[in-house]
């Protein structure tokens, strides 16, 4: 399994951060096997793509809420370092409250 679980939609609350608030959080080393995904569904031409990482954020962006660990962006890369057999990834991470907080 590659994933912890795959969801379709976040169950976090909206955070509203822009790319510039997620450059300012500095990335980190994530197991592949700890995310849950926010997307069920991805494009074969995006994965393949060698440009697909050239736009937007180097470092996937991973939302952790209520003890998990979201891949909010940046699915395509995550499943590009598991099929080069990589087990974790560099990613952002935003930490919010956990619900009832």
């Amino acid at each position: 399994m590659i994933f912890r679980a795959v969801r379709d939609g976040r169950p976090y609350p909206e955070h509203n951060f822009t790319l510039k608030q997620w450059a300012e959080i500095p990335p980190r080393p994530l197991r592949l096997a700890e995310l849950i995904t926010t997307k069920r569904e991805l494009a074969l031409d995006k994965l393949l793509a060698e440009d697909s990482t050239f736009y937007g954020d180097l470092f996937p962006h991973v939302v952790q809420w209520n003890g998990g660990l979201y891949l909010e962006d940046g699915l395509h890369r995550a499943l590009r370092a598991a099929l080069q057999q990589r087990n974790q990834i560099h990613a952002r991470v935003l930490v919010l409250g956990d619900q009832g907080e």
